[in-house]
């Protein structure tokens, strides 16, 4: 044999493709050996093996079967033709429909040209069962055994030999997946893509794929069959390849259109089902044969079912057929049967199945159609009315062995307006599988690769994202062959879709690879447990133990360890029947357990580590969930509570599937394997995730975005809120973080401006605290001064420390750090000197004119100022401390202080009465003289103010004329009542209020200053329960001194009933009538004779009688009364009250000898008083005229002023006869009334107007203090003019008229 380059390089085309390619590099190779003795050794090595690699060929070609066509198929007609165009071309279209024979007869053509010799014929299906089934009949035709000439190969299922194989059944995946380890298909000499016109995204794959590479495989074929839909789009594809047409053996159909709302009907609103139930009884006339009814889902098809079941048709079996339903349902189609037969089939039957014995089609138009969103990014299942193409496919059913009719529950018009053909899958799914083997296989850019269709840039964009999502793709990377990042390296290696592989490599972070590819497997097949239409609540009730009520992927994992368990325990066929009675899908468990063992075994290869649980060991549910959410980012959502709904990526609104066990107690988080939509978008295999699981696995994806920058005192840093969503889904609503870390400049502004201009920070910097205290200074001038331009502006506090603190100073922390190391260098560097703060117009403000104290005799008060208009205590404030309250008067403080005089006397002469202003004007000229000659302090206010003006102009001003309202608020001084420890208990513009409001506080503070200051004996000045004299001096005045002032206060006896206390009092006035009272309850209290008692037991029965008709309400009450008002007129004759012990003692024993004796005369005396008083009441009752109703009234209230309950007392011994004369003179105004009623009610009126001016005089005492017996007397004085006018010639006390009490009330005006 030669063994030169040229006559080797001609050998290699006589051998098997593989071996050429081989010896074809070694011949390269061996160009470039130098030395020509071993560039020799080498060629002859070369020849050697080109020599038996020959012999294997020729020995192959010299198997080659015999070969045969069945007459009776189209295809065999046309054997010819298609043989010479395979000869002659490189591509072929093969179009038929289905049942020509072409999947069967076309291997055999090829193998008849010498195909399948220097490589198998490869032969792609787009589904497992066509393959196996495909390949059973050719090997059953070619008479060899399969796996030998005739070999298959589908997921988990390999039966090739590549010796003897000549023609090699697959499915079209198994052949894509083989690109990856054969670039030139070298396996293969010749390739049948069958059934193209399902164009599924494998198929347009393959295609694009095949047209990229017959250039560089000149040798190879490519046969592609198709239906008759379209077939010139693939020929176009492929440089206008030729197609043969093969006829099907078809028999004519009738179509009858039959809307579902017809013109002419009588009903009007016919459903689909009722439609279809009309036309299977119009098919009933027609003769036997089965009805085909095509359904968009398993509902329609159940719903379908029960209603022709409903009707009892005779000898009609009513069978479903979908995808989901188990393998032994879907074959009892295919099985003989007698009556008729109505199949209810989804799109499946359309091509994929050929159903025996159809003669009939019912044909609503409607199919559910994976199609992918691009707004929610997910697949979709929508029920859309079918193309043309399809419906023709549907019609084509029932032609196959006799002439049918095909019923369309739709009109002609309808059917014309329908799209010609489906839409490829490509054009319709998520991408990114295909283009993560596309990338992983260097195939290039997606975009660039030649598909029949090229599929939608927004598909291939979502794809894209997809995979960026989990992290498979680097966005930042623009070279195409560097994008797949090794994480993407690893996804592409796994077996399933993306998502899964993402799950399953993050499950391997998380110690739970196992679990997790359990339920990835679980994910990538049809649903293993079963709903049969008629048992559907038995099954539920099997299936529920697998249940958990927040997780459907774990419910997987409890149905896995179920199956595992029960295949331990049960032989083979036990556990088949097993699986029948607990509705569970025997090959769909298989196919899972498959599918794992497949991931399991190259997540082995890829170094992951898969253990089998020890024991009753558990795998930790977060672990498994944080793994599945990994591939499932997109697919979460958070409940919005108000809509029952949940809120997707991309503003998607799903809601969870009434199947899933999450659907009674829907979580606030959710993330879902599967988001289908139908009548709405149904979350369908679910589980609760937790929102801080989400942002580890999502850095990439997440947006933040951050609000509300601010200063933390707490913290000593700026602080934000920051949001984190992703895909619009808030996983994070408001959280704080560091915002010096996100945007320093800012940070950096609010740090000078709120810790160092504003002073909002806690630091033991000493340059801080002095500027903060110098500060304070010129602050406390502008409240003083009420001016705001005295302190510079904060711009220019900020302007100071920002051109000296550092840029990357952000917060307390980095500044102590720089500080640390500055101040060593530049200790004063940010302190602040007094002439930076303070503008140059400022200099004018004194501490003179604003002093700090107000000093009233001993007594000395702070004074604060506040500058805030509209505050309480805008202005100036004095505190004045709680003990010391009864001290102050309201003297002086109308002045106000030096600084805010001047405009305080501005004011009031603003206030005058127009009449007298308009003298005194401009007004603040008038003031600053005023001020020049006055002398402040020595008199009110007001009465200085009108005595100078009054000589100033010779206008007559008095201090009554100026409205002290009209006076602004902040030019009133404050007064601020402070306890011990300076805190505010109360203020008021009001001093007089205040001492009201707080007398009982005061009284309290009093005490406790006493209480304070108790002897060493331990008892205070203050004493309760009193029963005789035990507290030897009392002194008439108690001075101590309490937190630096003197407190001064006034004790005295107070009676409390059964005995007497010692009391602090704020007032002698008050001090003087408790002593009194005291005094008496003392006496009272020791003498061994009740004076009442005695005085009582004196009388007669009838006097007794008669006494009882009194204000007191008992005898006992008036005797007691009489006893009191003794006792008050012995203490006056013999000098008391007591303020010692011998006083007392003394004072004791002269009202005792004399008190029982009086007791006895007063109640003598009060016999008459209530007899005239009896007397006036009885005349009263007597007085009904309506006329004279206001005058009665009045003599009424005189009445129960003169007698009320204690009267006795409070009018005195001394005043009984001038009582008993006020009564009589009230019974004679009584007598004398009905005769003269316009002079009576002339001189009540006269009346009224003085008890009107006693009244005002009330109103101006201090409230709350005993009344001067001066002001009492003048009660008297109006009771004397009511006895002037009403009963003249009883007499007065003293000379008494209108204008003499006029005069009395204004000389005791305050």
């Amino acid at each position: 044999m030669s063994t030169s380059f040229a006559d080797l390089q001609s050998q290699l085309g006589q051998l098997s493709l593989r071996d050429a390619n081989r010896l074809g590099r070694r011949l390269e190779g061996a160009r470039r050996i130098r030395k020509p003795e071993a560039r020799q050794s080498v060629l002859d090595e070369i020849a050697a093996e080109a020599g038996k690699a020959a012999d294997r060929l020729a020995s192959r070609a010299a198997r080659l079967p015999a070969l045969s066509y069945p007459e009776e198929l189209p295809v065999s007609q046309k054997k010819d033709e298609i043989l010479e165009a395979i000869r002659d071309h490189q591509v072929v279209i093969v179009a038929g429909e289905t049942g020509s024979g072409k999947t069967t007869q076309l291997p055999k053509i090829c193998m008849e040209l010498g195909r399948g010799v220097r490589g198998m014929i490869g032969h792609t299906q787009p589904r497992r069962i066509a393959a196996r089934t495909v390949a059973e009949r050719v090997a059953d035709e070619l008479k060899t055994p399969l796996g030998e000439t005739v070999g298959w190969k589908v997921r988990f299922t390999d039966q090739v030999n590549p010796e003897s194989t000549y023609l090699k059944l697959m499915t079209d995946g198994i052949l894509l997946a083989e690109i990856q380890t054969d670039r030139e298909l070298l396996a293969y000499d010749t390739i049948i893509i069958d059934e193209a016109h399902e164009r599924s995204l494998n198929i347009d794959f393959l295609l694009g794929y095949l047209a990229r590479l017959l250039p560089r495989r000149p040798d190879l074929k490519v046969v592609i069959t198709s239906a008759t839909i379209d077939p010139e789009r693939f020929a176009r594809h492929f440089g206008d390849a030729p197609i043969v047409e093969v006829s099907g053996r078809t028999y004519p159909v009738e179509v009858r259109y039959r809307p579902l709302l017809e013109e002419d009907s009588e009903d009007s609103d016919r459903d689909q089902i009722t439609a279809i139930c009309d036309a299977v009884d119009e098919l009933s006339h027609e003769a036997p044969g089965d009805i085909l009814v095509f359904l968009s889902g398993e509902r329609e098809i159940r719903d379908t079912a029960d209603a022709l079941n409903k009707r009892n048709l005779r000898h009609t079996e009513v069978l479903p057929l979908y995808a989901r339903l188990s393998h032994a349902e879907q074959h009892r189609v295919f099985q003989r049967h007698t009556g008729r037969r109505i199949v209810l089939a989804t799109n499946v039957a359309e091509t994929s199945l050929t159903v025996p014995g159809i003669k009939y089609v019912i044909d609503p138009g409607n199919a559910r159609i994976s199609r992918y969103s691009h707004r929610t990014k997910v697949q979709r299942l929508p029920i859309e009315r079918i193309s043309q193409a399809s419906a023709n496919q549907r019609k084509g059913r029932c032609g196959r062995t006799s002439d049918g009719i095909c019923i369309r529950l739709y009109s002609e018009d309808d059917f014309v307006t329908r799209p010609e053909f489906t839409d490829p899958e490509i054009l319709r799914t998520n991408l990114a599988s295909v283009i993560l083997q596309m990338t992983a296989a260097g195939l290039g850019d997606i975009e660039k690769f030649p598909f029949i269709d090229p599929p939608d840039h927004r598909n291939i964009r979502d794809g894209v994202q997809l995979l960026q999502e989990l992290g498979a793709l680097d966005p930042a990377e623009k070279d195409p062959k560097k994008r797949l990042t090794p994480l993407g390296r690893k996804l592409s290696q796994l077996p399933v879709d993306p998502r899964l592989a993402r799950m399953v490599i993050e499950a391997d972070r998380n110690g739970c690879a196992r679990e997790v590819m359990v339920i990835a497997a679980a994910l990538s097949i049809q649903d293993p447990r079963e709903r049969p239409a008629e048992k559907q609540t038995q099954a539920d009730q099997q299936h529920a133990r697998f249940k958990d009520e927040t997780s459907d992927f774990l419910a997987f994992l409890n149905l896995w360890r179920y199956v595992r368990e029960q295949q331990k325990e049960r032989g083979s066929s036990s556990f088949r029947r097993m699986c029948k009675q607990e509705y569970l899908n025997f090959l769909r468990i298989r196919e899972w357990q498959d599918i794992y063992a497949q991931l399991r075994t190259v997540a082995k290869q890829m170094g992951i580590t898969v253990e089998e649980p020890k024991g009753d060991e558990s795998i930790p549910e977060q672990a498994i969930h944080t793994s599945l959410l990994s591939g499932l980012l997109s697919h979460i959502g958070l409940k919005d509570t108000e809509k029952n709904e949940y809120l997707g990526a991309r503003s998607a609104k799903f809601a969870i599937f009434p199947g899933s066990a999450l659907f009674k107690k829907q979580p606030r988080f959710v993330m879902s394997a599967e988001l289908v939509e139908t009548s709405r978008l149904w979350a369908r295999v679910n589980a609760k995730v937790e929102p801080e699981w989400i942002e580890p696995l999502a850095q990439h994806l997440v947006k933040r975005t951050y609000s509300e920058p601010h200063w933390e005192k707490d913290q000593a840093a700026v602080m934000a809120y920051e949001r984190v969503t992703l895909y619009g889904v808030p996983i994070i609503a408001q959280r704080k973080v560091n915002f010096g870390r996100i945007d320093q400049e800012a940070s950096r502004d609010l740090f000078i401006r709120n810790a160092l201009v504003e002073g909002d920070w806690r630091t033991h910097h000493q340059f801080f605290h002095d500027n903060r205290k110098l500060l304070g200074e010129v602050e406390e001038l502008e409240h003083r001064a009420r001016r705001r331009d005295i302190l510079v502006d904060d711009e220019t506090l900020f302007d100071f420390y920002d051109q000296r603190i550092p840029e990357h100073i952000v917060s307390g922390a980095h500044f102590d750090s720089w500080w640390k190391h500055k101040k060593r260098e530049e200790p004063d560097a940010l302190d602040f000197e007094r002439s930076m703060l303070i503008n140059e117009k400022a200099g004018a403000v004194t501490k003179d004119d604003y002093p700090d104290s107000w000093r009233q005799g001993k007594l000395k008060f702070k004074v604060t100022y506040q500058f805030e208009p509209g505050a309480d205590a805008d202005g100036v404030t004095v505190h004045i401390p709680l003990q010391v309250l009864n001290q102050v008067t309201a003297e002086g403080f109308d002045w106000q202080i030096p600084g805010l005089r001047e405009e305080v006397v501005t004011e009031l002469i603003r206030s005058l009465p127009k009449p007298i202003r308009r003298h005194y004007v401009p007004a603040p000229n008038y003031a600053e003289k005023f001020l020049d000659r006055a002398v402040p302090l020595q008199e009110p206010l007001p009465v200085t103010l009108a005595r100078e003006l009054h000589r100033m102009v010779g206008v007559p001003v008095t201090a009554d004329d100026f409205d002290l309202s009209r006076v602004p608020d902040h030019l009133k001084i404050t007064f601020r009542i402070v306890d011990e420890r300076r805190r505010k208990v109360a203020e008021d513009k009001d001093l007089e209020a205040l001492r009201l409001k707080l007398r009982p506080k005061a009284r309290q503070a009093l005490s406790k200053a006493a209480a304070a200051t108790a002897g060493p004996s331990g008892e205070s000045i203050e004493r309760s329960g009193l029963t005789d004299w035990t507290i030897g001096t009392l002194d008439k005045v108690f001075e101590a001194r309490r937190a630096g002032q003197p407190v001064k206060a006034y004790p005295a006896l107070v009676d409390q009933g059964e005995t007497v206390a010692v009391r602090l009092f704020d007032t002698v006035a008050e001090q003087q009538q408790a002593m009194w009272r005291g005094t008496r309850r003392l006496i009272l209290l020791n003498i061994p004779v009740n004076p009442a008692k005695f005085a009582s037991d004196r009388l007669t029965n009838q006097q007794k009688l008669a006494l009882s008709r009194n204000p007191h309400g008992s005898v006992q009450a008036l005797f007691e009364d009489c006893a009191t008002a003794a006792a008050d007129r012995l203490i006056a004759a013999h000098g008391g009250p007591a303020w010692d012990e011998k006083a007392f003692r003394t004072l004791y024993d002269k009202v005792r000898a004399d008190l029982v004796d009086l007791t006895v005369r007063t109640v003598d005396q009060v016999q008459q008083v209530l007899a005239a008083w009896q007397a006036c009441e009885r005349r009263l009752k007597a007085t009904t005229s309506p006329t004279l109703l206001a005058n009665v009234t009045d003599v009424r209230d005189q009445l129960a002023r003169l007698v009320p309950p204690g009267f006795v007392t409070a009018t005195g011994l001394r005043r009984l006869p001038d009582l008993m004369r006020y009564l009589v003179a009230a019974d004679r105004r009584l007598q004398q009334m009905p005769t003269a009623v316009q002079r009576d009610t002339t001189r009540m009126e006269k009346v009224h107007e003085m008890q009107d001016e006693y009244a005002w005089l009330l109103e101006q005492l201090p409230q709350g203090r005993p009344v001067a017996q001066e002001v009492l007397d003048v009660r008297w004085m109006i009771e004397e003019l009511r006895v002037s006018y009403f009963a003249h010639a009883l007499g007065t006390a003293f000379p008494v008229s209108d204008k003499r009490i006029v005069k009395a009330i204004d000389a005791l005006a305050p």
